[in-house]
């Protein structure tokens, strides 16, 4: 069975044909790929990619008037019905600014753009995203971000441990993100937003094949579904 999978592009997106080369590495499809003014996505997909960049500029805040695009009441409804949602850097910042995940990115704690590869721990390994991990696992995964800082209240905080909803932490200090989250999933478990860029490490070529689990873990899943 194909597996049916889509990158949505916004004006200033700069990594999405980076994922969506990804997705057709692993997947052996090419994504469908989307345009934001884009009133629905297309039918039957099995995977959406919201990809890193600075959507509109980074204008008022990094995601926030990318999350009003046409394109994402349709993205909203699709997380609604279950379809996975993957949001990296930029993409991170658009779901939370939508309403599908909890908390908000801010500038980085030095006020500094960060552009190294960073060591994250694997918090839950049970997601469809993280199922080819092990729990406890250290990966190296690039980050190239000036507003990955990971803020929430404290009470959603202990929430998001609680539940096993923190997908990965940054195992030294990185962007002053609260707990050191560097990627926190839904309620559901279908949406996964992610500072670090597992899209940049699926190949021996790019350094490392660190990010490679993560799209085996979603194509698997829906083979074994």
């Amino acid at each position: 069975m194909a597996f049916r999978s889509a990158v949505v592009t916004f004006p200033g997106s700069n990594c999405d044909r980076d994922m969506a080369v990804a997705l057709e590495q692993v997947s052996g499809t090419a994504p469908q790929r989307v345009w934001h003014g884009d009133a629905e996505l297309p039918e039957g997909l099995d995977f959406v990619a919201l990809p890193g960049g600075f959507s509109y500029g980074d204008y008022l805040r990094s995601g926030s008037m990318a999350a009003n695009s046409p394109i994402m009441r349709s993205v909203k409804r699709a997380a609604e019905r279950g379809v996975p949602v993957l949001g990296v850097c930029n993409g991170f910042q658009v779901l939370a600014e939508a309403g599908l995940l909890p908390g908000a990115l801010m500038r980085n704690a030095q006020i500094t753009f960060v552009c190294r590869d960073a060591t994250l721990r694997v918090e839950n390994a049970q997601s469809l995203f993280t199922s080819g991990y092990e729990a406890g696992q250290e990966i190296v995964i690039p980050v190239a971000h000036h507003d990955g800082n990971y803020f929430a209240d404290d009470e959603t905080l202990d929430r998001l441990e609680g539940e096993g909803r923190v997908a990965f932490r940054y195992l030294e200090s990185c962007n002053g993100s609260a707990r050191d989250i560097a990627g926190v999933l839904n309620a559901a478990g279908n949406v996964l937003g992610m500072m670090p860029h597992p899209e940049r490490a699926i190949d021996p070529a790019h350094g490392g094949t660190d990010g490679r689990a993560l799209f085996e873990s979603a194509v698997r899943s829906l083979v074994d579904a």
